[in-house]
């Protein structure tokens, strides 16, 4: 039984005044309220977010929860929150299978640990619930079969090769198709036909995010898969030094010129913690989010360095799933969620198509 003094009307009042912290609009003109309950002096309703992954989750459901209960004979407020993964809308003809929005992490050089990054926010965006795929781009140095602790292919699937799931995240390397140590000297065609391969003969299925692990530098790889299939945005992982930050500065521009969208910077092996609590800037300190700044472009986190991030990658289990804890786990899991809502406030801002229905 409902009381009467309580409505949905006066429910979605008062989550008008409640704001998206990322979108900087209210829950209701986002029509991210649905299902809206009154029983007595209970209420219930169900927030839909636009990623699993919010990273201000809490502080939403919190605002919501205690907006509802100030009215007048309301004495319990159930939020629950689900979510809706929004759709970049951006064509890709080749992924027969509907792949919401593709990720690129992406470095000037290497050794800086861009695929300790692409494994961990893969890993993250899975656990928190999302459809995800990973792709090792990464041709001539395949180590995303080692991070994530997978060595095969399974059976193909009429027709297509079936990537192998670890921490829910499926996954496809070249790393599964040669011998170990089994060098791979191709030119621009070959490589082209590969990447291509990866994501026409791969049965991918659907998926919130493709994250892909391109290959330092700014060469046929980069281009080949721009010109394949357009991307939703790309991440820069350098290091604070000078050199490192020269060359990231190369990929933050390549991705301009291809017109992929710049979703930020990280900064990896920041500082390193001594047991007295200081901190050594073993690289430098603040190149990052210099380099940020000087692009205009969002610093999305630093990573300290941390033998955690090292015996993740050797052992086969990311960091943000072994040691989540740490302070290279919370980092990076940090980082993972701030992608994921760039993304979604991206796709919202440019008229994706993303709509939530509010269901009374």
């Amino acid at each position: 039984m409902g009381n009467s003094q309580i409505t949905q009307e006066n429910i979605l009042a008062v989550l008008s005044k409640v704001i998206e912290p990322e979108l900087h609009r209210d829950l209701v003109s986002l029509h991210m309220v649905r299902n809206i309950q009154v029983n007595g002096e209970a209420v219930s309703f169900s927030i839909m977010l636009t990623t699993p992954a919010c990273p201000l989750r809490g502080k939403i459901e919190e605002e919501a929860r205690q907006a509802v209960l100030a009215l007048p004979g309301v004495k319990k407020v159930d939020v629950k929150l689900e979510s809706t993964v929004p759709n970049d809308g951006r064509e890709r003809g080749l992924l027969q299978m509907p792949v919401k929005n593709m990720v690129a992490v992406a470095s000037g050089k290497g050794g800086v640990g861009k695929s300790t990054v692409a494994v961990n926010i893969a890993a993250v965006l899975a656990q928190s619930g999302a459809r995800v795929g990973l792709l090792d781009a990464d041709i001539y140095g395949p180590n995303v079969p080692t991070m994530m602790g997978v060595s095969a292919l399974g059976p193909q699937k009429a027709g297509k090769l079936v990537p192998p799931v670890a921490y829910g995240v499926k996954l496809m390397s070249i790393g599964f198709l040669t011998k170990p140590g089994q060098p791979l000297i191709w030119r621009g065609p070959m490589l082209h036909s590969a990447i291509r391969q990866f994501l026409s003969d791969v049965d991918w299925g659907e998926l919130d995010y493709l994250v892909i692990d391109l290959p330092p530098g700014t060469g046929d790889a980069q281009l080949s898969l721009a010109q394949s299939v357009p991307l939703s945005g790309g991440v820069i992982v350098t290091l604070p030094q000078q050199v490192s930050l020269e060359d990231a500065s190369r990929a933050l521009a390549m991705f301009r010129e291809l017109n992929v969208p710049v979703l930020g910077v990280v900064e990896n092996m920041s500082y390193l913690e001594l047991p007295d609590g200081q901190r050594m800037d073993v690289f430098g300190s603040g190149g990052g989010e210099r380099l940020a700044l000087s692009a205009g472009v969002p610093f999305i986190g630093s990573i300290p360095l941390d033998p955690a991030v090292r015996l993740g990658g050797d052992d086969g289990k990311p960091v943000v799933l072994s040691a989540p804890d740490s302070a290279s786990g919370r980092a990076l899991r940090q980082i993972a969620e701030s992608v994921a809502a760039k993304i979604s406030v991206a796709d919202l801002q440019g008229g994706a198509g993303y709509t939530i229905k509010m269901v009374d």
